[in-house]
């Protein structure tokens, strides 16, 4: 089980990705939403959606759920 968070910017194609706390890439405190504790990412995909419809997985740390 992971904590995830959601960033609060969207990147440029307009996608808000979805991290684990252990990301190398989790924005700063003050740019990510806590999404909760899940053991799956389509599970923390699926609570982002529910304030950023335009949600996705990080490359690097999420990258079953990472699709563009």
């Amino acid at each position: 089980m992971s904590l995830y968070y959601v960033n609060i910017n969207p990147q440029k194609n307009g996608d808000h990705e979805v991290h684990t706390s252990e990301c190398d890439f989790l924005p700063n405190f003050i740019n990510r939403k806590y999404l909760g504790v899940f053991t799956k990412c389509k599970s923390a995909i699926a609570e982002a959606k529910k304030t950023y419809r335009q949600s996705n997985g990080c490359k690097t740390c999420t990258q079953e759920c990472h699709t563009s």
